[in-house]
């Protein structure tokens, strides 16, 4: 059977029309200006001339005859448009217009009008980023650009901006696979590396995919403008050092981002020099400056105060003299029935008269400030901080001995042994040239660990325990909602670990403890939520509003953390909210050993008596193990029993929940491979010298114990 022959599409004719035979057609659909204004696009026709046919129909008679004169249903924008420019006497009336002619009938006006607009597509953003950066390389610049398209130069500057991002990430713009929401984010960086970097860590969780958190990610070793140190040294400071600052081109930042955070801390530590200097030439004996200080940095530093200088005769006579005549007057105008406006001027002047004698300027004693000296610091608005007048205690006067040849009897005198026991302190620790001083003495059985160790130990536990409950957010939430419930309907019950009220204790006491990995985690983490919220306390709500389901959690989540406290203090006793505190971390599947601690001489075993040492390798190695160890004195005894705990997961007892159970005693452990029995041998040839040095080889029972310790550290391996 044949096929029947496809009918060819015939288009319709374009005509070149005289301007003034042709009208709007009343069927054009488009009735509400949108966009560029008409005179806008008159000027843009006036430029590069018309791009664009118009679509027109012939008007006909009552015979269905053609008169000559077009009406025009779709492209009537560009026919008013066309107006305007003969109005302006640039367009001839009878200008010939391209036109599209449509006599085919098989469509309406309406119609035609009506899929000219919809069937318009806009142009993708990236076409309009590469258009722009074609003319751009045209040598035009972006004020040129931004008038001849009727847009705003930021709008250019934006569009321009998306060269900075990386190939393979337009790439993947292009395929709808990122939003354009997330190529202006990562706009910010010029770093192509860093841009995939990012983005390949991201990809794979939809909930890291927002933009705050894209620049968050590539702006995390950059500083911000409005941080203190970038307020100190200025943008134009750190710009002429060679300083690169990133900005946002699409959404506020504040001043947008320091890139070198090395350079310019460079420039403030020289800045903060140079004012230190100035400020020691004032006659102190001492500047130190410094962007922060630890907390308590001044504790046992004495401190001195500015006084106001001491009047001299003739300002005190001219004190008594106004103090007097305000007195008088005040007594006189308190019995008078009506005011006296002329009175009341004269006690505002005696009364601000007497102010400035109060108000007088204060001064350092310059005696006082040869000892004293000054802490320069950065405040958080970037201005500078100064601290003046802390005595150190070596810098306190001493007072002279009354007789020197007894000074010199004494120093000459043999030490009692009073004073052989006496320690000297070297960063926090007593030592002195006895071995044998540092030992302590030891009490039978095991005693109760000593309440400071306790606390440190315990504020270790909540910094870790925090860190653990902001990774955390539906159970932050119910922690939360508990300590709500109970402060609302129980009003007197404080069974939670948590300190609703937002009371954070920093436990700055803690040596090391800023040095912790959950410190370090807690602090970034802080930061970068403070950099993200408003200035203005007033504009919260609307932030927290704006913020998506995942950022809101998130944040409620760190703050939740930040309140938490299950440190043990013998000053309060909190039975309840401790319980709660290890509740919590079941319910979080938190413990110690997962969070990263692990016993060390520093953190616990050299805070500790030799008894509890030993107990700690007996739980956590056997009995056989503390037997190697028993004997020695405490600083090896500790150092030794460090090595023997890693990667034992033992735990002391303030960082134990109630669930866990001390480990069990490994010497009960019997090996049944006889297999065991030549790796066991090899295991006791590589312990120290010094515990082999004390195992007889001769003495069977002393193999035995040092077999069974290698049986057992081989099997806690």
């Amino acid at each position: 059977m044949a096929k029947s022959a496809i009918q060819k599409i015939a288009m319709n004719p374009s005509e070149n029309i005289a301007f003034d035979k042709l009208v709007l057609s009343q069927e054009n659909v488009r009735r509400i200006k949108d966009g560029i204004t008409i005179e806008q696009l008159a000027d843009d026709i006036g430029r590069r001339k018309l791009l664009q046919s118009l679509n027109v129909r012939p008007v006909l008679d009552g015979d269905g005859e053609e008169t000559g004169t077009y009406e025009v249903p779709a492209g009537g924008r560009r026919y008013l448009a066309l107006g305007i420019l003969v109005k302006q006497k640039r367009l001839a009336k009878n200008e010939p217009i391209p036109c599209i002619v449509n006599r085919s009938g098989t469509t309406s006006a309406e119609e035609d009008s009506l899929a000219e607009n919809v069937h318009r597509e806009n142009l993708h953003p990236l076409d309009q980023f590469r258009a722009f950066k074609a003319l751009k390389e045209q040598a035009l610049d972006v004020e040129e650009i931004a008038a001849r398209f009727f847009v705003s130069a930021s709008t250019v500057k934006q569009r321009l901006r998306l060269a900075s991002v990386s190939p393979k990430l337009l790439e993947l713009y292009e395929k709808d696979e990122i939003r354009l929401e997330q190529i202006m984010a990562f706009s910010i960086s010029n770093d192509h590396a860093r841009q995939e970097q990012v983005w390949e860590r991201i990809s794979g969780n939809p909930h890291m995919q927002e933009p705050y958190y894209i620049r968050r990610l590539l702006t995390e070793t950059t500083v911000r403008a409005d941080d203190r140190r970038a307020i100190y040294v200025g943008a134009e400071a750190y710009e002429a050092a060679g300083g690169v600052i990133l900005r946002d081109l699409f959404e506020q930042d504040s001043g947008g981002w320091f890139q070198d955070a090395a350079l310019l801390e460079q420039l403030v530590f020289d800045r903060l020099k140079t004012d230190a200097e100035t400020i020691r030439a004032d006659g102190w004996k001492w500047v130190e400056a410094a962007i922060s200080f630890p907390y308590g940095h001044t504790s046992g530093m004495r401190r001195i105060y500015a006084e106001p200088a001491e009047m001299s005769a003739e300002e005190i006579a001219r004190y008594d003299a106004a103090k007097a005549e305000y007195d008088a007057l005040d007594a006189k105008y308190a019995e008078m029935e009506d005011a006296d406006q002329e009175i009341e001027d004269k006690l505002d002047q005696l009364g601000a008269e007497l102010d400035a004698f109060s108000d007088r300027p204060q001064a350092y004693d310059p005696d006082q400030k040869a000892i004293a000296g000054v802490f320069v610091t950065l405040g958080a608005n970037g201005q500078l901080q100064v601290d003046a007048g802390f005595v150190r205690p070596e810098d306190e006067p001493r007072a002279e001995a009354d007789d020197d040849g007894a000074e010199d009897d004494d120093r000459d005198a043999p030490q009692s042994e009073d004073d052989g026991d006496k320690a000297v302190v070297v960063n926090g620790r007593s030592v002195n040239g006895s071995a044998d001083a540092s030992e302590e003495p030891e009490e039978e059985g095991i005693k109760p660990l000593p309440e400071r160790l306790v606390f440190d130990l315990t504020a270790q536990k909540t910094l870790a325990l925090r860190n653990a409950l902001a990774s955390d957010v539906d159970t932050a939430f119910v922690t939360v909602l508990h300590a709500l419930v109970l402060q609302v309907f129980y009003r007197f019950a404080k069974d939670s670990c948590l300190e609703i009220s937002l009371t954070s204790n920093s436990f700055g006491q803690v040596q090391g403890l800023a040095e912790t990995s959950w410190a370090k985690e807690i602090g970034e983490r802080h930061e970068a939520w403070d950099r993200d919220l408003p200035d203005d306390a007033t504009g919260l709500w609307e932030f927290l509003l704006s913020l998506d389901e995942a950022s809101r959690k998130a944040l409620f989540a760190h703050c939740a953390s930040l309140s938490l406290n299950a440190v043990v203090e013998p000053w309060n006793k909190r039975p309840g909210a401790l319980a709660h505190a290890d509740a919590l971390a079941s319910t979080l599947g938190f413990d110690m050993v997962a969070a990263g601690w692990e016993p060390t001489v520093d953190n616990y075993l050299g805070r500790v008596t030799k008894a509890r040492i030993v107990q700690a390798v007996r739980e956590a190695r056997g009995e056989d193990s503390a037997q190697l160890i028993d004997h020695m004195k405490k600083d090896l005894m500790a150092r030794e029993a460090a090595r023997l705990l890693e990667g034992s997961n033992w735990l002391p007892e303030p960082l134990r929940l109630d669930s866990d159970e001390p480990a069990a005693d490994a010497g009960e452990t019997v090996s049944e491979d006889p297999t065991d029995e030549t790796a066991a041998d090899e295991d006791a040839a590589e312990l120290p010298a010094f515990l082999a040095e004390h195992a007889d080889p001769s003495s069977d029972e002393t193999s035995t114990v040092a077999d069974d310790t290698a049986d057992h550290l081989q099997a806690a391996e």
